[in-house]
């Protein structure tokens, strides 16, 4: 069976062949014993369907935390529409976010926030080390922009690209994560044992 690729692909053939092939071994593999049963035993074809399932939704999560990665590295919504085969409006109201959100409504006792917006993932720890030493730190993000909070503190702020085991690895060395996990990468942050630069 083939498939049709965007002209504009940034893959070859052999790339989306290959991913083809991963995300299938995957779900035979994964399941102890499914492959080698799936030709005698009825139940087999069951656990093949909640395999899949599985890695169907764990692949659109993936896709939709892509876009957000490249609409937050400046791409247009017309590029990931030709990338996702459909228009640029259809990709816009299925992957589409508010870019610039309000922050929480205030309580006694919150500090200030901010919203930095538009910030693209280029330019975005450059823009988070000059507030982090400031006494800013982050306390929420989305596609193309970060909220963050006033301290007496200095911060420091972390990129990590999503892998397996980083976690707890950066939490180990005092780093907290900001939210959880997001594909391609995560935002961490700690505070430094230093005032806040006014």
């Amino acid at each position: 069976m083939s498939s049709v690729v965007p002209d504009t692909t940034p893959l070859t053939e052999d790339e989306v062949r290959a991913l083809r092939e991963a995300v299938a071994e995957a779900v035979l593999s994964t399941p102890t014993g499914l492959r080698d049963t799936l030709g005698d035993d009825p139940d087999a074809a069951l656990r093949l369907v909640a395999a899949t399932r599985v890695a169907a939704e764990e692949t659109s999560r993936l896709l939709r935390e892509a876009v957000a990665g490249a609409r937050s590295a400046g791409h247009r919504w017309d590029t990931l529409g030709t990338l996702l085969g459909v228009s640029k409006q259809a990709a816009q109201q299925r992957f589409g976010t508010p870019t610039r959100p309000d922050p929480a409504p205030g309580e006694a006792g919150t500090r200030e926030r901010e919203v930095l917006s538009p910030i693209t993932s280029l330019e975005e720890m450059a823009v988070l080390a000059d507030y982090g030493r400031r006494g800013w730190h982050v306390v929420d993000y989305g596609t193309l922009f970060h909220v963050v909070e006033a301290s007496d503190t200095q911060w420091e702020h972390h990129r990590q690209p999503w892998t397996p085991g980083a976690r707890r690895r950066l939490e180990a060395e005092g780093w907290t994560l900001v939210k959880t996990m997001t594909f391609p990468w995560g935002y961490y942050k700690r505070p430094l044992d230093l005032p806040a630069q006014r």
